[in-house]
């Protein structure tokens, strides 16, 4: 719930438009919300949210459950802080119904991401991939032209593709190190 509570608020912070937002435009506050604002907003981190969820609940059906619960609170605390903290309008329907069979896949995405071998590395490679396939085909550019706080953003997501990507494949080969060498879990 923490999560989409915070995307909503980031994004009311980082607009001049809405009351929250208002009394710290042309600041570095507006800057650093408008910076959390580009990095909840974005699809990938959503995802993230579910396949975190998986991986910590561990076996897949509990992974599953825990990826669609975490987007059906988020998407709730999301559209609940939106509408009472300054009355947007909301879909939230749509995004709950698209919450529930997504969040069960990245779920059990999260599950697998614990296994060995090729399989977790696929799974532990989907948030990092997917966070950079979107950056290739949607980044996060509102404006007509790049600003600083937009290059930030960027910056950090594809440094957080290159730290997510590294960890994934430093487990894949420390596993199969540890079996290579007669170590099992």
């Amino acid at each position: 719930m923490a999560f989409g509570a915070a995307a909503s608020l980031t994004n009311a912070l980082s607009s001049p438009y809405v009351a929250p937002g208002r009394g710290i435009d042309g600041t570095v506050w507006a800057s650093c919300a408008k910076v959390l604002s580009l990095l909840l907003d974005a699809g990938w981190a959503w995802a993230a949210l579910a396949v975190a969820m998986g991986f910590l609940a561990g076996a897949v059906g509990r992974g599953a459950l825990s990826g669609a619960t975490a987007l059906i609170a988020a998407t709730s605390a999301y559209y609940t802080v939106d509408v009472l903290g300054w009355g947007a309008g909301t879909d939230a329907v749509d995004w709950l119904v698209a919450g529930v069979p997504l969040g069960l896949l990245l779920g059990m995405v999260g599950a697998a991401a614990r296994r060995p071998g090729v399989v977790g590395l696929v799974a532990a490679l989907t948030v990092p991939v997917g966070a950079a396939v979107q950056m290739l085909l949607l980044p996060p550019r509102p404006y007509p032209r790049v600003t600083a706080t937009v290059v930030v953003a960027e910056v950090a997501v594809w440094a957080g593709c290159a730290l997510g990507a590294g960890w994934a494949v430093h487990r894949f080969w420390a596993g199969r190190a540890r079996y290579a060498g007669g170590v099992t879990r």
